[in-house]
C-alpha cells in the first residue's frame, strides 16, 4: 500500500511538472521529465540568506513522504533561529573572526535538529514583524551589532544572552515549549523524535582533489563556519551517487554555485557554456534564446574552478528529478526556494549534467542512497 501511494504521488508530480514545461514548448530548450520524486510545494525564502534551511526542510519533507509518514510543512525559521545563536557563540569564541552572515550548510541544520528538535510551519512561521514574507536585513544587522559587545568586553553576561533571545523573539517569535499538531501535543524534541528522522543516517559528500579521495575533511568554504566534515569522492562516483539516489527513490540536498552567467533562474536553466558562448552575449546572464555549446568537465577542470574561486558555494537547492532536452542532454531537476513566480517553471530549474559536474560543491543524501561499493569506501 505504501509503495503504491508513493508511485501515485510521483506520477502526479511528473504530470504537474510536465504540464508546466509544456507551456514553454516553443523555447529552444524543450525538456522531457524522465524521473521526478515526491516533494512538497515550492516556498519562498524571500529577503534572507536561508536557502540552507529551506533546502534541508524540503529534503526532509520528501524523506517523510518516502517513509510513508505523510505530507508535512516543516518550519524553516525554527532552525534559523537556533542557528543564529550557534553562530553568534562561535563568533565569540573566534574573537569576532567567525561568520555572522546568513548562509550555512546542511550540517548546521542537522545540528539544530539534534539539539533542539523540529516544529511544523503552522507552529512557528518565523514572521513576527510587519511583513508578509521573510526579511532578515534589519534582524541580521542587529545581530551583528549585539554580537560585537561581548567580544569587546571579553565576557558574555546573562543580560547579553537575554538580549539576543529577546531580539529573536521580536523578529521571529518566541519558541513554544509545547504545541498541538494533528490531534497530539508535542515539544519540539518529541515532534522530531516522532518523525523518526535520524541525522546519523545522512552523509555529506564532495569531490575535490586537494584532499585524498575517500578521506573525510573540513571543506574550505566560508559557510562551513563550524568546520563540518565531508566525504571525498572521485567525480564519476560523486555523480553516480546522484543517479543511484534518484533511481532508488531518494532525493538529494544540493549545494553549489548559482552565480554563473550560464545560469538563469528566470529561464530555469543552467549549463556549463564554453568561453566563446559566454562571450557571445552581453549582460549578466545568457538569454537562452538558442542552444549553447557546453564545456566538458574533468576532475582537473572542476578543481581549477574551485581553486581559482570561479566555482563558489552560494546556494542550496533540493534535487528531485532528472530529464533530457531535445538533443538528449541529461539535466537534473532542482526545486528552488526563490520567488516561484519569477521562474517560468514555477520554482524548478534544470541543471545540465556538465553544470552539475562543474558547479556542485557538496551533496547530502541518505546512506541508502549511496551504492554499496562507494559506501564501503567512504566509511
Amino acid at each position: 500500500m505504501k509503495k503504491t501511494l508513493l508511485i501515485f504521488i510521483a506520477l502526479c508530480s511528473v504530470a504537474l511538472l510536465s504540464a508546466q514545461i509544456k507551456d514553454v514548448s516553443s523555447a529552444p530548450y524543450n525538456f522531457k521529465v524522465t524521473t521526478i520524486l515526491p516533494s512538497t510545494p515550492v516556498k519562498n525564502q524571500a529577503v534572507t540568506g536561508t536557502c540552507w534551511s529551506f533546502t534541508v526542510k524540503s529534503f526532509f519533507e520528501s524523506e517523510l513522504l518516502r517513509k510513508g509518514k505523510g505530507e508535512h510543512n516543516l518550519s524553516e525559521m525554527f532552525s534559523v533561529r537556533y542557528n543564529y545563536i550557534n553562530r553568534v557563540n562561535d563568533n565569540y569564541l573566534k574573537l569576532g573572526k567567525g561568520n555572522l552572515a546568513e548562509g550555512s550548510l546542511n550540517l548546521m541544520a542537522l545540528n539544530v535538529m539534534d539539539s533542539y528538535g523540529m516544529v511544523p510551519e503552522e507552529v512557528y512561521t518565523g514572521i513576527n514583524y510587519d511583513s508578509k514574507t521573510h526579511n532578515h536585513r534589519e534582524l541580521n544587522s542587529f545581530i551583528n551589532a549585539i554580537a560585537q559587545v561581548p567580544i569587546d568586553l571579553k565576557t558574555k553576561s546573562p543580560e547579553y544572552t537575554k538580549l539576543l533571545n529577546s531580539l529573536l523573539d521580536i523578529y521571529l517569535g518566541p519558541v513554544p515549549d509545547s504545541f498541538s499538531y494533528r490531534g497530539k501535543v508535542y515539544t519540539p524534541k518529541s515532534f522530531f523524535k516522532e518523525l523518526d528522522l535520524k541525522t546519523e543516517d545522512y552523509l555529506h559528500l564532495t569531490s575535490f582533489s586537494h584532499h585524498p579521495f575517500y578521506s573525510n575533511f573540513v571543506l574550505e568554504i566560508p559557510d562551513n563556519w563550524n568546520s563540518g566534515r565531508f566525504h571525498n569522492l572521485p567525480l564519476d562516483e560523486f555523480v553516480r551517487v546522484i543517479d543511484y539516489a534518484l533511481e532508488n527513490g531518494h532525493t538529494v540536498s544540493w549545494g553549489g554555485d548559482m552565480s554563473e552567467k550560464c545560469y538563469s533562474d528566470e529561464m530555469g536553466i543552467a549549463i556549463n557554456a564554453t568561453k566563446e558562448e559566454l562571450a557571445s552575449e552581453e549582460g549578466r546572464k545568457l538569454s537562452f534564446s538558442r542552444v549553447y555549446k557546453e564545456e566538458p568537465v574533468t576532475q582537473e577542470s572542476r578543481q581549477q574552478g574551485f581553486e581559482t574561486f570561479v566555482t563558489t558555494d552560494d546556494h542550496l537547492m533540493h534535487l528531485i528529478g532528472k530529464g533530457v532536452d531535445s538533443q538528449g542532454t541529461v539535466y537534473y531537476i532542482v526545486k528552488n526556494s526563490w520567488k516561484p513566480e519569477i521562474n517560468r517553471f514555477g520554482g524548478y530549474n534544470f541543471l545540465s549534467l556538465n553544470y552539475v559536474k562543474a558547479k556542485t560543491v557538496y551533496l547530502m543524501v541518505h546512506k541508502d542512497a549511496i551504492p554499496g561499493d562507494i559506501l564501503k569506501r567512504v566509511k
